[in-house]
């Protein structure tokens, strides 16, 4: 399996939690909250739905048009502070976007 192909595949994992979990919306926010210039738009989207509308579409636009992934992606880091140890989607989600990360880990470092 190519590395698109097993981002692709935790991409698809990733969705089928937040709709498991009925995190998933079915309606596009507003266009403007996607005018933050704060990381993971987090002055506008929560930070579930920053996945959906954010990194989700935009990482298969890079697949699909066999652009370079992004090197040294990080994002388990952000939601570990995010989403407060009581919340119902910490335990789920935080392995699935470690092993996301893993994917574009710095071999070097």
């Amino acid at each position: 399996m190519t590395l698109h192909d097993s981002v692709r595949e935790q991409l698809g994992i990733i969705e089928a939690l937040l709709r498991h979990h009925h995190h998933w919306q079915s309606a596009a926010p507003d266009a403007s909250v996607f005018d933050s210039t704060q990381p993971f738009c987090m002055d506008t989207l929560e930070p579930l739905e920053w996945l959906q509308w954010v990194l989700i579409p935009r990482m298969h636009v890079l697949l699909d048009s066999g652009q370079p992934l992004p090197q040294s992606f990080a994002i388990a880091p952000y939601y570990e502070i995010a989403l407060d140890a009581a919340h119902p989607m910490r335990e789920h989600i935080l392995p699935t976007l470690q092993q996301l990360d893993a994917f574009f880990a710095d071999e070097e470092a």
